[in-house]
């Protein structure tokens, strides 16, 4: 047996254990490959699956729970700070809260299956609240089924992925250097996603929370829009007094908004890092003759100035 192959062999369960941890963390690198190989040595050996099994569970759980904690513990802060480490896209949150608030806690069962949501489900399950037993048991057994499916997948296919290996082992550094490519090319496409973002925004007019709060106090004729998911809105201390909740979908279907003309002096908000759901919703209304400005910082910057909330 080659060396690559002879290396990921005698060191698989710690290779294991560290690649997936680091990806359950947010790093932007692949575990499926490690369990793929963890199901091809697993082969005749039933004992060595269900240790990587336990390998993989553990590792898994272990990142799980202190992002959990972090969403508990800090909210929005920590999602937001994934999103940057994981560099994923910012809208990653309203998607990771969409999928909350349609399937509830079975969300963490196929979490660890769909790229964005397997990165923001833990935090975001704190964020909202959910207790530490219902996190555990759901999460548990979604890093099972995934985990499971990994493995199994490598014993099924494990003549095809020696085979794979032997070849990329024959290609030497080119290997490496494509592997590396690859991976460059996926980095530099999510920052440039994000830098496209960001000079949409600059591009529209914005308000500070402060501003925004001696406006409403004056008794301004302002309409606010709530572009955050549903599942927020249906707790008063997540969204700022008289604000509308509106879906961001329904805005990108050209949806009329009642009582909106161009002389409405219009401001959106989000709860997503960079505002990037605002960004979006503004883009759109302008598209349609209504001139919004961007809340900056959204709900996150106006509950940490601790400025008037909805009450329930």
């Amino acid at each position: 047996m080659d060396y690559l192959i002879s290396h990921l062999s005698q060191h698989q369960l710690l290779t294991l254990f560290l690649g997936v941890f680091a990806e359950q963390a947010g790093v932007p690198v692949p575990a499926l490959p490690l369990l793929l190989v963890a199901g091809m040595d697993a082969y005749g050996h039933n004992t060595y699956a269900i240790l990587a099994l336990l390998v993989v569970t553990a590792a898994s759980s272990l990142a799980d729970l202190l992002w959990f904690r972090a969403g508990r513990h800090y909210g929005r802060r920590a999602l937001s700070l994934l999103c940057k480490f994981a560099i994923s896209s910012d809208s990653c949150v309203r998607q990771s809260e969409r999928s909350f608030a349609r399937y509830g806690v079975t969300t963490l069962l196929i979490a660890k299956f769909i790229p964005g949501l397997t990165t923001l489900s833990r935090p975001m399950a704190g964020a909202l609240g959910m207790s530490t037993q219902t996190f555990l048991i759901f999460n548990f057994a979604g890093t099972v089924l995934w985990a499971g499916s990994g493995i199994a997948l490598g014993l099924i296919f494990h003549e095809q992925i020696l085979r794979l290996l032997r070849q990329f082992e024959a290609m030497g550094g080119l290997a490496l250097a494509t592997a590396a490519t690859l991976l460059a090319g996926y980095i530099a496409l999510r920052l440039w996603r994000r830098l496209r973002l960001s000079r949409l925004k600059a591009k529209l007019p914005q308000v500070h929370p402060v501003e925004l709060a001696q406006m409403l106090e004056r008794e301004a004729e302002i309409v606010i829009l709530d572009v955050q998911p549903a599942a927020l809105w249906n707790y008063p201390a997540n969204h700022i007094q008289g604000a509308i909740h509106v879906d961001l979908d329904s805005l990108h279907q050209g949806i009329s908004l009642p009582g909106l003309s161009p002389n409405t002096h219009v401001v959106v908000y989000c709860s997503c890092p960079n505002d990037v759901s605002a960004v979006k919703a503004a883009h759109m209304l302008t598209h349609h003759g209504i001139k919004a400005e961007i809340l900056t910082g959204g709900i996150n910057a106006w509950t940490s100035l601790g400025l008037p909330m909805e009450q329930s």
